[in-house]
């Protein structure tokens, strides 16, 4: 019975963190795509015919996009600014305990900013706030910022259950160690065969030129 209940506890996490990673792909990929997009379209409209006078407005928008919807992105997969260099040395138990600590300090404080991000975005809406060009209400360039953060107090939820259910410290509910680490053993296992065989070579060649060089010293 609780080895069910651990289960559905777990795929209730999984498809939660499924969600929110489809979610933060398609924002970020659409965003980068639309602003590159814009930017370029401006450039050739301001060498040949007139500048857009919207594209700040909108480039403005994605900015907010990329920079809040990373924010959730960074957490998940452990690429936000960390001092990891007392946190390695320690040993297992401390890391344990430290990881939980850092955990619930930044996911309460991830939900006490979407808590003041929401309090912004319905004050700029009720103020009826616009933007100068395309005149659209501003509290819509807002609404991704609560969400970010409240994303983001969600990766550090998952980040304890899965640190509780697993004995291993994991930085993320995705990253169990240095992502640094683990893209060079990547390297490394990937480009392994080739460096074996550079030093086969090498090897054979040095001994083709030490039997060359014991057949010249002959007399």
């Amino acid at each position: 019975m609780e080895t069910n209940k651990k289960r559905g506890i777990s795929f209730l996490f999984h498809m939660l963190g499924q969600g929110v990673e489809w979610f933060e792909t398609i924002i970020l990929s659409l965003s980068v795509l639309a602003m590159a997009s814009l930017v370029i379209a401006n450039v050739v409209a301001r060498t040949f015919f007139t500048s857009i006078h919207f594209v700040e407005e909108l480039t403005e928008m994605f900015t907010i996009l990329i920079t809040f919807t990373g924010v959730s992105y960074a957490v998940r997969k452990a690429r936000h600014i960390r001092m990891g260099a007392f946190f390695d040395a320690a040993p297992y138990r401390l890391q344990k305990v430290m990881i939980f600590v850092i955990c619930v300090v930044s996911g309460v404080v991830m939900f006490l900013m979407a808590t003041y991000a929401y309090g912004y975005m319905s004050q700029a809406r009720l103020t009826g706030q616009v933007t100068p060009s395309l005149r659209l209400p501003y509290w819509i360039f807002l609404i991704i910022v609560p969400i970010g953060f409240f994303s983001a107090g969600i990766q550090y939820i998952r980040t304890i259950v899965k640190n509780i259910s697993e004995r291993e410290v994991w930085l993320s509910p995705e990253q169990q160690g240095d992502y640094e680490l683990e893209e060079l053993q990547q390297i490394a296992d990937e480009y392994g065969g080739v460096a074996e065989e550079l030093s086969d070579e090498l090897k054979d060649k040095q001994e083709k030129d030490e039997v060359g060089s014991d057949e010249n010293k002959k007399p």
